[in-house]
């Protein structure tokens, strides 16, 4: 059987060039990856950041090191309303 990370949230650049996934695994833990999309190539989106293997316990210690990591994001990502 095979199992699939399921994608917690996705965050984009605002012209759709580049996005991050924060993901679940299977097992319970936690992942991200930067990809980036080429809008002349139809095939989609490319891992960019080889940054999925990466294992944390909570979703936050996954943002967290996405926005440490990739510079882009700390500018286009809204964090949520208290």
């Amino acid at each position: 059987m095979v199992h699939e990370n399921k994608v917690l949230r996705s965050i984009e650049t605002p012209d759709g060039g580049r996005c991050v996934d924060l993901f679940v695994r299977p097992d319970g833990t936690y992942g991200f990856e930067e990809y980036r999309r080429d809008s002349e190539d139809g095939r989609g989106w490319f891992p960019i950041g080889f940054y999925s293997k990466e294992t944390f316990f909570i979703e936050q210690e996954a943002l967290d090191a996405a926005l440490m990591s990739i510079p882009w994001l700390t500018d286009v990502h809204q964090p949520p309303r208290s």
